[in-house]
């Protein structure tokens, strides 16, 4: 698993770790696609989760008691031809991940490399 640069960030993924496995290991998994496709996003913790920046803040993970969720700042420019992303407001969008399986079925990746297109 990937461990932080960032103090706070390790001490979120430590104690996510201990409270909930299942979940610890969705937020790696997230964490591994955002650094696979971007390996000079910063990540800090904010707002109750993890926010990835690379000129600006771009998407961050939260973890909530049933499912762990990729939030994108401006998802509503994302080309999403299946309505996987969820959310009404005028920017945001996110994917509710409740298993590693959905890591494909909800096309994670294909959604994370349209952050800075």
């Amino acid at each position: 698993m990937i461990e932080s640069t960032n103090q706070k960030v390790q001490e979120f993924l430590d104690h996510t770790r201990l409270q909930d496995y299942d979940k610890y290991e969705l937020v790696q998994a997230v964490r591994q696609k955002v650094f696979t496709s971007y390996p000079q996003a910063e990540e800090r913790i904010q707002y109750g989760g993890i926010l990835f920046k690379l000129d600006e803040d771009v998407s961050g993970i939260f973890v909530y008691k049933n499912h762990v969720s990729l939030e994108f700042s401006y998802g509503f420019k994302f080309n999403d031809p299946d309505g996987l992303l969820e959310g009404g407001g005028k920017y945001r969008r996110h994917l509710k991940l409740r298993a590693l399986e959905d890591m494909e079925i909800k096309r994670v990746d294909y959604f994370v490399k349209q952050i800075k297109e």
